[in-house]
């Protein structure tokens, strides 16, 4: 199993109100996403500066084939399309095999 954990940097609570408008159907197109095991849209309930995209996978392989999939490119196709600044300021991606899960 694979964990990837996306922390969103946003500046505003307005660009977090954003940035959770645009994820909003993420959940359900993820279920069709072969490999995708579990999404989660998290909020940092102590500061309106960071959210988080929790995605779990049966295996880095899955990962890497969504990362590379038209389902990708066509969920960040407005972010790359967008010509003014998006509600994000950076991001931090971290991933990790599952050694252990019960």
């Amino acid at each position: 199993m694979y964990v990837v954990m996306n922390e969103i940097h946003v500046p505003s609570k307005e660009g977090k109100e954003k940035l959770t408008e645009r994820f909003s159907g993420s959940a359900a197109n993820m279920q069709e996403v072969q490999g995708c095991l579990e999404f989660l849209f998290l909020s940092d309930d102590q500061s309106d500066e960071k959210v988080v995209v929790f995605t779990k996978w049966e295996s880095k392989t899955d990962y890497e084939a969504w990362l590379n999939s038209d389902a990708f490119k066509k969920a960040h196709q407005e972010k790359r399309e967008s010509k003014e600044s998006g509600p994000s300021t950076g991001s931090q991606l971290h991933s990790y095999e599952v050694i252990y899960h019960t």
